[in-house]
């Protein structure tokens, strides 16, 4: 008996069905989430060296600050502000690019910026030499650079000076206005941040960068750098 050739209706069927369906049905649900909850961002420049390197890939918790309606800046609700010293995901309000930075002045704060030291609120920022890290060391950058600790209020990291380069070392003083935050990259010589693009509005921010999930490393064939995975910052 010959087989009845299956019509083209019920083959559109089962293709909704089992793929199209499906598919759409798991974005619904995690483009949202993403949007409003936790997503992550590959970092694409060396703006946060040394603490974060380019092919990291970070974790944003969404939920550090606030929850937004997915996919606006619209608040619902609110529970914290950003700290001195986060690492923070947000909206340039040059240009709208997605930027990675640390947080360095809160709204109200007075900074000035003398040769690469920060002074905040009339008191300056202590710094004390660091051994660079061994991911600095395989970066194989030709500038010389010296890598120091910061000790902001509340919060002490790594920070990279490199000399030889055009940058802009002095600033200030400069009072942050209300509801506004002065960022800056780790990366101090090489960064586009606040010196450059002003300061960054409350509701341009998306979440706290809480930790590199994975890493390849782009100047050596993408290779994964093992020792970067699950990282926190």
């Amino acid at each position: 008996m010959d087989k009845v050739p299956e019509s083209p209706r019920r083959g559109l069927n089962w293709l909704w069905r089992e793929w199209v369906w499906p598919i759409l049905l798991v974005v619904a649900i995690v483009m949202p989430l993403r949007s409003s909850i936790a997503d992550w961002y590959d970092i694409p420049s060396g703006s946060m060296i040394p603490t974060i390197l380019e092919g990291d890939r970070v974790v944003v918790n969404k939920l550090a600050y606030d929850l937004k309606v997915p996919f606006t800046s619209v608040e619902i609700a609110h529970w914290a502000n950003p700290r001195r010293g986060d690492v923070i995901v947000f909206r340039s309000p040059a240009d709208g690019t997605r930027l990675v930075k640390r947080v360095i002045g809160l709204p109200g704060d007075t900074l000035s910026l003398v040769q690469n030291r920060l002074w905040i609120n009339g008191q300056p920022v202590q710094y004390e030499p660091l051994e660079p890290p061994d991911n600095l060391k395989s970066q194989g950058d030709s500038w010389r650079y010296d890598v120091v600790e910061e000790s902001l209020p509340g919060k002490s990291h790594a920070v990279m000076f490199t000399s030889g380069v055009p940058a802009r070392r002095s600033f200030g003083p400069v009072v942050v206005p209300g509801g506004h935050y002065f960022v800056m990259g780790d990366n101090r010589d090489n960064s586009n941040d606040s010196r450059f693009i002003g300061t960054v509005p409350r509701e341009s921010i998306a979440g706290r960068a809480t930790a590199v999930a994975l890493s390849f490393d782009r100047k050596h064939w993408f290779l994964p750098r093992f020792k970067r995975f699950f990282r926190g910052l």
